[in-house]
């Protein structure tokens, strides 16, 4: 036997059932997480020290005997010994201050009790063999660096294509576009349109600030100056955001500019604002599957989506093309396994430690299999990112090598009262976001007007992709001709073109014009007037808009005429290929974009 009263005189001791294995597991978790603040001892090892408390008032309950002599029994000995490790304060003031809290904790306190064997069962089975406080110092810091190869290739993919999109000689120039808002709105310009922009919209300003995005990811990966450099790297990519205009409206800049706002503020509070990236991370899943339920498509409604998908996706990879000849059965069991990933598994993020590494793995293998089978540049590999958050620095030491293992030293700062108000402003907005999808719930006039004036900043979004599947494939083709009867075509990088050229693969790179010419395939010409001025910038030999293409046809000088010709495309199949060696069959559809020369105008609208 120990000398216990002496422990008990230098700090306080918590006296523990040591033949009950769910207090010893218990125990565990406490210990790790109150440090040298408590001692702990089993009530067998104690003996007669404490003659207050019989042999069974310790087999009842847990008891905590501080240093002058006050006792605890119960939940509140458990929220007195975490408050005096630093942990669960704000629930140990709530213990003493409300009897009615107090009485529904020790009801809880006394049903586990009963149950010890099968609590002890499901705790192994919820948290694993050893039950410790989760932290979060090492994912955090892991996610950052992460997340700084995310924002490297975003900005250096855009600022090598800025020129061509959005230069002053380029497709939609940026110029034009905030001097058509300036003259439109006046001084509500700045907050509709939050841009560093506003200053200098000229070409080598925006390749300037894609540079500096990229200087700025790099510093984030070298873990220097961090504080400062995150507020930068979402400034200025939300700039480029806006000036981007059509080329840069997708999921995948939105969900980059929500996870470069909360990272703001994740070193200075990480356990709230990781749980924050979880519920970002359980929204964009919800909302994408449901979005495809809810849009009443026949083909996600009896499960034979995928039997159009890898064929009509944006930008397939050579790898889509074997997966397009997948038999019926395991494309039906795709479609499942996506169902199941966004309408299921989000739930498992809420749920304790081992569930929610069971979410990581499955959205990593779901994320890893589009990421095989398509291009969709940093999209899937920041939804990995984000999984990385579903673990804790447990998990992450025993599957990081061993320089990795260690990570940040220090403590986890706490979350300051103008840290808990960015959160709860984020939380309410991405709830209303998630309330609002596919308007299944009516929003009032508030809401809508918070919605709306934060929107420009995409602090929080709406999210969900494909929810209607494309079943064929309209491809816009470019051809350029000298006398007006022979055509030549240009070959965009990874958009379908040659018939025998194998699809490429463009991640982390998003290739801006292959992708909107896509969906312009799908409108009108008349929704789409941008493409005129991918034709005059062709005719008249842009460099930075030829600059976006694989292949000129015209590398001496431009052509005298130019149109824009529509093709259905389709996978061959295993026997067609064989044949000839081509990956797709064509057919014309006719034409896009009139037959234009020269030397006519070509208007360009947004």
């Amino acid at each position: 036997m120990d000398n216990t009263d002496h422990l008990a005189r230098e700090r306080p001791l918590l006296i523990y059932d040591g033949d009950c294995g769910f207090c010893r597991y218990s125990v565990d978790y406490a210990r790790a997480a109150t440090g040298d603040a408590v001692h702990y001892r089993p009530f067998q090892a104690v003996g007669n020290a404490f003659a207050q408390f019989s042999t069974q008032d310790y087999r009842d309950a847990i008891r905590l005997v501080e240093a002058d002599g006050r006792s605890h029994g119960g939940a509140g000995a458990a929220f007195r010994a975490l408050e005096l490790g630093g942990h669960l304060a704000l629930w140990a003031r709530l213990y003493r201050a409300l009897p009615p809290f107090a009485a529904a904790c020790e009801w809880v306190y006394r049903l586990v009790a009963r149950h010890r064997g099968a609590a002890y069962t499901l705790g192994r089975c919820l948290f694993g063999p050893q039950l410790r406080p989760a932290r979060q110092q090492l994912t955090t810091w892991l996610f950052l660096r992460l997340l700084a190869l995310i924002y490297l290739a975003a900005f250096g993919s855009l600022a090598w294509q800025a020129a061509g999109l959005i230069g002053g000689e380029g497709i939609l120039p940026a110029e034009d576009f905030f001097a058509a808002v300036d003259a439109r709105y006046g001084p509500r310009k700045y907050a509709l349109l939050p841009s560093l922009l506003w200053l200098d919209a000229s070409t080598a300003s925006i390749q300037a600030l894609g540079i500096a995005g990229c200087a700025l990811s790099l510093l984030l990966l070298c873990n220097r100056g961090t504080a400062w450099v995150l507020p930068l790297l979402y400034l200025c990519y939300l700039s480029l955001y806006h000036g981007g205009q059509r080329f840069t409206a997708y999921q995948w800049d939105i969900l980059l500019l929500e996870c470069g706002f909360l990272a703001i503020f994740l070193p200075h509070a990480p356990t709230l604002f990781t749980w924050l990236y979880r519920w970002l991370l359980l929204r964009f899943l919800l909302q994408s599957g449901l979005v495809k339920w809810w849009s009443g498509d026949p083909h996600w409604r009896d499960f034979s989506a995928l039997d159009f998908h890898f064929e009509t996706q944006p930008l397939p990879n050579a790898l889509a093309w074997y997966a397009h000849q997948l038999p019926e059965p395991i494309l039906r069991a795709g479609v499942a396994f996506t169902f199941a990933v966004e309408l299921l598994v989000p739930f498992l993020i809420l749920l304790p430690r081992r569930p929610r590494q069971l979410a990581a793995l499955l959205v990593a293998l779901f994320q890893l299999a589009i990421l095989l089978s398509g291009s969709y540049n940093f999209f899937n590999l920041l939804t990995l990112c984000l999984c990385v958050l579903l673990l804790d620095d447990q998990c992450l030491r025993r599957a990081l090598p061993r320089g990795l293992r260690d990570g940040p030293g220090r403590r986890s700062p706490r979350a300051g009262p103008g840290t808990v108000a960015i959160a709860l402003l984020y939380l309410t907005l991405s709830t209303l976001w998630l309330g609002a999808t596919a308007n299944r719930v009516p929003l009032g006039e508030l809401p809508r007007a918070l919605l709306y004036w934060s929107s420009p900043w995409h602090m929080a979004n709406g999210y969900g992709l494909f929810a209607v599947m494309t079943t064929e494939r309209p491809e816009i083709v470019f051809e350029g001709s000298r006398d007006g009867r022979q055509w030549r075509a240009y070959e965009l990088p990874y958009k379908p073109g040659d018939p025998r050229r194998a699809p490429g693969w463009a991640t982390p790179r998003q290739p801006r014009l292959d992708w909107q010419l896509w969906f312009a395939a799908l409108q009108r010409p008349e929704d789409n007037r941008w493409v005129g001025a991918v034709v005059a910038g062709l005719l008249q030999g842009s460099e930075p808009v030829l600059a976006l293409f694989a292949h000129n046809p015209f590398p001496d000088e431009p052509p005298r005429y130019l149109r824009a010709s529509l093709y259905r495309y389709r996978f061959t199949t295993f026997s067609e290929r064989a044949e000839d060696g081509a990956w797709w069959r064509r057919e014309y559809l006719g034409e896009y974009w009139p037959v234009t020369a020269w030397q006519l105008p070509v208007e360009r609208r947004h």
